[in-house]
């Protein structure tokens, strides 16, 4: 190579007479002149036409009639998969010679310079093209149109919902430009747009043809959760989740599966606004058409809870059978309760038909009738006079509800809750969900109810009370309660009485307070109405009248010293007997003066 590089060319050698075996020289710049005659005159940075020579999997060479040829990689003609040798193309001359002295091109440059306009032109003229899909992107595809990069959304691929987006990278397909952004330089493109047009004319085809109980068969397009959309051949219909089956269906997917094909049936449609309602339960008979013509009322059946609410739930006793068990036949008791508390969904339950319905398809079940009516053997269970134990279910203001067992409810009223204590409220006494002694006291079995008694259950202390609070005796007891008419007194021997403000005067001339225990003398006493009115003031005013009659009785002198009272100089203690002498004795006495 060194040596070659010290070669010189030589000056004025004559190739026409060195072939003919002549050594006769030549002009070298003659020679130049005139092979640069026969090329093409190429400036830099303008598009010219070539013709394409050769293509590998990397490089096209293009041949624009300069003294080389020029490369380019393989991957500017990817939008172009039928690109072969002696096609015409458009490049860009980028430089005449590079430092390998190679001519640099570009067919990518060349189509920049023109995508613009074919692209203005495309969207006018609504014309057709072609590109290439280079890659996937966030929500759709990104595809080379003439060189520049355009979207093609999603759903603008296929009038199919599409499924897999990768399937359609690197492929070739014809577009329709739909939107350009002049400012920011973008491109939407559609493949979808180019078979709507077709479509439409096929679903006008399609739907003129259609007719109200007609069977078709279509493929399961799309899933809702309202339903299923089925393609039957150009033209869309939508089976509604509530006709896909007799029965009950919470997710369609229980019923058909994507691209599955199905017969369904035209149940309705809108020619203007091209809409059809397909059915597919309805190519099977209705589950009560084929139900057992021996089931009757009272019979037991079973089946599965499919739907609860709060008054009932729903029995799917066959497939789109179904019965209703109302809450109010839950349970023989007469407490207001929900559904859930008894079943779920889900729950397999044995139920016993208590309507039965055919013409209009409905059914009521109870579950309470499989146990027995607890009322039927009331007296037996619970008979009057008889003890129970049961439990504090609500309050109102007149007396206690309580549940004896499950269905069987009394009622214990306010006044039957104690002897003694005034209760004002049954919070008072007792609370809910607490479990109390109780005795029957009435029973009345049409209406299903129990009068029931709670103070029955021991002996009436005002039997005993009578006899201990006599009007006159004086027990020792506590104030408990104040009011403005005066106080409740809780007595040591038991019972409450009453005193009024006048009665709670205390010796001292203050009034007596909550909490003080002193002495009450009992007034008055009355057994039918349970009243015990007391008095403080009682006790110790009574011992005073006493004295001060003794007092009087006694003015001035003491028993001992002093002489004994006389009425007209007659000793008081004198009796009417003796008032003859007395006279006799007045009569000297006046003489005498």
């Amino acid at each position: 190579m060194s040596n070659l590089q010290n070669v010189q060319p030589l000056d004025n050698f004559n190739w026409e007479e060195f072939e003919n075996g002549s050594n006769v020289n030549v002009n070298k710049q003659d020679l130049e002149k005139a092979y640069d005659e026969t090329l093409n005159k190429i400036a830099e940075h303008q598009v010219v036409e070539g013709t394409v020579i050769s293509i590998d999997k990397k490089e096209v060479i293009v041949n624009i009639g300069y003294k080389s040829d020029g490369i380019i990689p393989a991957s500017e003609f990817r939008y172009n998969p039928e690109l072969k040798v002696g096609d015409k193309v458009e490049v860009y001359v980028e430089n005449q010679e590079d430092k390998k002295g190679q001519l640099v091109l570009s067919h990518k440059k060349a189509r920049l310079n023109k995508s613009w306009d074919q692209i203005n032109a495309a969207l006018e003229n609504e014309e057709v093209i072609q590109g290439y899909i280079k890659c996937r992107t966030k929500g759709g595809m990104i595809v080379d149109v003439f060189g520049i990069e355009a979207f093609l959304p999603g759903s603008q691929i296929d009038v199919h919902p599409i499924r897999d987006y990768d399937v359609f990278v690197g492929k070739t397909m014809e577009f329709k430009v739909v939107k350009i952004n002049q400012e920011f330089r973008n491109v939407v493109v559609s493949h979808k747009a180019l078979i709507e047009a077709e479509l439409e004319a096929q679903k006008k085809e399609i739907i003129s043809k259609l007719e109200k109980g007609q069977v078709l068969e279509g493929t399961v397009k799309n899933i809702t959760s309202y339903g299923v959309f089925v393609d039957l051949g150009g033209v869309d219909g939508l089976i509604h989740i509530t006709d896909l089956s007799w029965g009950r269906v919470s997710d369609p997917h229980e019923v058909v599966a994507l691209d599955q094909k199905i017969n369904v049936v035209i149940i309705n449609f809108d020619e203007d606004k091209k809409r059809i309602a397909l059915g597919l339960k309805q190519l099977t008979p209705h589950p009560w058409d084929a139900l057992d013509a021996d089931l009757k009322v009272g019979d037991h059946v079973k089946g599965k809870v499919v739907v609860i609410a709060d008054y009932g739930a729903f029995v799917e006793i066959a497939p789109g059978v179904e019965g209703l068990i109302h809450v109010s036949e839950m349970s023989w008791s007469q407490h207001l309760r929900s559904a859930q508390e008894f079943m779920h969904v889900g729950d397999e339950i044995e139920a016993v038909i208590l309507t039965l319905d055919r013409e209009e398809r409905k059914m009521s079940l109870g579950i309470k009738q499989l146990k027995e009516d607890p009322w039927e053997t009331i007296e037996v269970k619970y008979p009057v006079g008889s003890k129970h134990n049961a439990k504090v279910r609500n309050f109102t203001n007149f007396g206690i509800f309580v549940e004896l067992e499950e269905g069987v409810d009394g009622l214990i009223h306010i006044s039957d809750l104690s002897w003694t204590k005034k209760v004002k409220h049954p919070s008072e006494f007792t609370t809910q969900g607490a479990e109390i002694d109780v005795i029957v006291l009435e029973i009345d079995k049409e209406n299903r109810r129990l009068s029931l008694g709670h103070k029955q259950l021991e002996d009436n202390p005002w039997d005993t009370y009578e006899t201990v609070y006599t009007p006159g005796s004086v027990h020792e007891g506590k104030i408990t309660e104040m009011m403005d008419k005066g106080a409740v007194i809780t007595l040591n021997e038991g019972g409450e009485g009453f005193a009024t403000p006048k009665h709670l005067v205390k010796e001292d001339g203050t009034q007596a307070q909550l909490g003080e225990e002193l002495s009450f003398k009992v007034i008055e006493f009355v057994k039918d109405t349970k009243r015990i009115i007391l008095s403080h003031s009682r006790t110790f005013e009574e011992g005073k009248e006493e004295v001060k009659t003794n007092f009087k009785h006694n003015s001035g002198s003491n028993h001992a010293n002093k002489p004994e009272a006389t009425i007209n100089n007659v000793k008081a203690g004198t009796s009417l007997g003796d008032l003859d002498v007395l006279a006799d004795l007045k009569a000297k006495m006046e003489k005498g003066e």
